[in-house]
């Protein structure tokens, strides 16, 4: 993983698009990523050494606020390794006893509150998911032991930034197997296939 990362998140993609191209010119970054997402926002992350990362991110916010179309930002200095597998869109199996959703406003939130979690906690980061199909918030699943999760959920309370970014935060310990191996394999309803376990009534045909 770069050893920083930013992430800005636009509510106009005219600007977002702006962003990236001024952003590239002012420091030798890597684009990790970047694109639009629901509702019309436009996200951009970029990496590479924490000196380039922090003049593109500079370059970027200072963009977002003479347009006033900057809904948020992080700048993650050294980033757990924790946070790649959901930044690619890879999901871990939940193995822990205890499962946590995060539900924020934004995504730079969910970066801060994430990237705080793993490096304090012993919790597992299952999937992340920023902005696309959830009206614009963001999701994350964590996986431990039922006290480090709840740990876990108290840190990321404090560091999501704002006031109201955090939306809801959800703790289910001794997770249900049927929703484990649910989770395992998507986490949206359209991709959901019909599971039906040992003792569980049929629905008729």
């Amino acid at each position: 993983m770069s050893k920083a990362l930013a992430l800005l998140e636009f509510e106009s993609v005219a600007t977002g698009v702006l962003a990236v191209d001024r952003m590239l010119k002012r420091a030798p970054v890597a684009l990790l990523r970047c694109g639009t997402v629901h509702p019309g926002k436009y996200l951009v992350l970029v990496g590479g050494t924490v000196a380039a990362t922090e003049e593109a991110h500079d370059e970027g916010v200072k963009l977002g606020q003479t347009t006033a179309h900057l809904v948020d930002e992080v700048l993650l200095a050294d980033p757990h390794p924790g946070l790649r597998p959901g930044l690619v869109g890879d999901r871990n199996v939940p193995e822990g006893d205890t499962l946590a959703v995060l539900e924020t406003t934004t995504c730079a939130a969910m970066l801060r509150a994430i990237d705080a979690v793993l490096k304090r906690v012993p919790v597992q980061l299952s999937k992340l998911r920023l902005a696309d199909d959830l009206g614009g918030h963001s999701v994350a699943f964590l996986d431990g032991m039922l006290t480090d999760v709840q740990e876990a959920v108290e840190i990321a309370n404090d560091r999501v930034g704002g006031e109201g970014q955090m939306i809801n935060a959800a703790i289910m310990s001794r997770m249900d197997e049927t929703l484990r191996k649910v989770l395992t394999e998507s986490t949206t309803f359209g991709l959901c296939r019909n599971w039906t376990p040992a003792g569980a009534e049929k629905l008729e045909e």
